[in-house]
């Protein structure tokens, strides 16, 4: 007997493609700090054990659909211009984290991560090293420290300054280091 065959989307995508969209309007509503899985739940008409399955809590549920958009089984700019690859890479996070609700549900997800590396890092990172290959001029924390940290911090803190210059601004800093 064979091995049942597992489908790709179907209900289980239905399910999750609700639960993010309510998780969405509870935050443009309510704001971060106000959802909860049980809301999430009634308002994604599932019920709260396929939330709590899969998240386990508010924080590791925010945490995940702030980043969801940035799939990462999507293709990374790889030209062989590191330069312009890395730029590339910068201006699509900044475009994602200039959406206020990109920007709300990484202010909710960071607030509550605690001690805690984030999904959302482990991306980046994982992102930043497939960008950057075998390059010896830079590291993982040169990608962390020098791109990802200053756009974070400007989503959550400053969302007025993510303007279209700033890849380019941070690219040249750390490729000058």
């Amino acid at each position: 007997m064979s091995a049942p065959v597992r489908r790709t989307g179907g209900r289980s995508a239905a399910v999750l493609s609700s639960i993010r969209f309510a998780v969405e309007e509870l935050v443009r509503e309510r704001g971060a700090e106000k959802v909860t899985i049980p809301l999430v739940a009634e308002r994604a008409g599932v019920n709260p054990t396929s939330v709590y399955r899969r998240w386990g809590d508010a924080a590791a549920m925010l945490n995940d659909i702030a980043t969801y958009r940035l799939d990462p089984a999507r293709e990374l700019p790889r030209t062989g211009d590191l330069r312009a690859d890395l730029i590339a890479w910068c201006r699509e996070i900044v475009e994602h984290y200039r959406k206020p609700i990109n920007a709300a549900l990484l202010r909710g997800g960071s607030a509550s991560a605690g001690e805690q590396e984030t999904e959302c890092l482990r991306n980046r990172r994982t992102e930043g090293l497939a960008i950057i290959g075998e390059s010896a001029a830079l590291a993982a924390d040169d990608i962390i420290d020098g791109l990802i940290s200053p756009i974070v911090y400007r989503a959550i803190y400053l969302p007025w300054t993510l303007d279209e210059d700033l890849p380019v601004r941070l690219v040249d800093k750390v490729l000058a280091a």
